[in-house]
């Protein structure tokens, strides 16, 4: 019941995002092209490239829609994010996004271009004796610490319910209810068979990790949110944790299987020594990988999809409304998916560290079965 609410919540919530964008879309003009001056000049066309990558990529603003006034002037409407600069030349500088006018204008002595920040001059040009270093809060950022608070919440209220009773001497209710099966799900089909007798020192981090990635998931798919699972900085990130995790279980045994492999002829060790030692550093490199690639792979399908109406609208309008019942179907279809998606990249992610970090100390499994036999 759960799962279908918010299948129809998601489906609403990207029904009223294409009415969103539709009147936006195929027109991505600037401010000087839509001056008085350039009234009468042809419309820039639209281009799908743009909008993807402005989708994908970081920004330092929420971008939600935009309009034209009488005027023809184009007015975007986003939510902005604080910037925050230092150099040693100028100092600190706090200040919101907005100051920019979407890359427009300058202020401070800095400007906005490419979503990149550059110090200028009075007369405008780049000033490159003034080294920045960039601490602006963008929207992955933003997105990321929002994804963060609303974990530490659930956990600790759902923590705070199991100290007062509720749940143990009673029947779990509210979050415990929607969160109490993934809980044991992770628990028993992700660290158990994985870790063994050592499942309990390291299921904490394997629920952050499954926690955390999947919120965010879930936020990517909210329209006009940020895809933080697909920025390849989040996921490296998560892999090179994970590493360290890893590397911080191996024993004697993990690195004598890898240095010293046994069984195996003389002049074949030194390839198979090669090979090993290289899979040490391709594990946490495959989980980067994976997350990124996937989550990725499916938000560029669906604005590619939604892209082909204006596409086709530009050729014809009659070929534009023709295929808008095809591709907002498609789009459907797979924005269910991507639900699907972001448990399984979650879970997928979780799963491959356990096996990692299980394979780390595999050793010791073999020692303390002989010994209890």
């Amino acid at each position: 019941m759960v799962f279908r609410s918010m299948k129809y919540c998601l489906v609403a919530v990207l029904s009223l995002f294409l009415l969103m964008i539709a009147p936006s879309l195929p027109a991505q003009e600037n401010h000087e092209a839509a001056s008085h001056e350039n009234a009468g000049e042809k419309k820039k066309d639209f281009d799908a490239a743009e909008v993807i990558f402005g989708h994908i990529l970081d920004n330092h603003e929420f971008h939600l829609t935009e309009y034209h006034d009488a005027a023809g002037n184009l007015h975007p409407i986003s939510i902005p994010l604080p910037i925050i600069i230092y150099s040693q030349q100028r100092g600190l500088s706090v200040f919101m996004s907005s100051r920019f006018e979407h890359g427009h204008a300058t202020y401070n002595g800095y400007q906005l271009k490419e979503e990149k920040i550059e110090a200028v001059r009075e007369d405008g040009s780049i000033d490159e004796g003034v080294k920045l270093i960039d601490l602006s809060i963008t929207r992955n950022v933003a997105q990321m610490l929002i994804a963060l608070a609303i974990l530490v919440w659930l956990m600790v209220s759902i923590a705070n319910s199991y100290k007062s009773g509720l749940g143990v001497t009673s029947a779990p209710r509210g979050k415990q209810n929607l969160l109490e099966p993934v809980i044991t799900f992770v628990r028993d089909e992700v660290a158990k068979p994985n870790l063994g007798h050592k499942y309990e020192k390291y299921l904490p981090y394997l629920l952050t990790t499954f926690f955390f990635i999947l919120i965010n998931n879930i936020f990517g798919l909210i329209p006009g949110t940020a895809n933080v699972t697909g920025n390849i900085a989040f996921t490296v990130v998560l892999g090179l944790i994970s590493f360290v995790v890893i590397l911080f279980s191996t024993n004697r045994h993990f690195w004598g299987h890898i240095f010293n492999p046994p069984g195996v002829p003389g002049f074949v060790k030194p390839i198979l020594i090669l090979v090993e030692f290289l899979g040490v550093f391709i594990k946490p490199f495959a989980l980067i990988i994976r997350l990124f690639a996937n989550m990725v792979a499916g938000h560029i399908i669906i604005i590619c999809l939604i892209s082909l109406i204006f596409i086709f609208g530009q050729m014809s309008s009659i070929a534009g409304w023709a295929t808008s019942p095809v591709a907002i179907g498609f789009t459907v279809f797979i924005y269910m998916i991507e639900v699907l998606v972001a448990f399984l990249q979650a879970f997928i992610f979780t799963n491959l560290t356990a096996v990692f970090i299980g394979a780390a100390f595999e050793g010791e499994h073999d020692h303390s079965e002989a010994a209890h036999h």
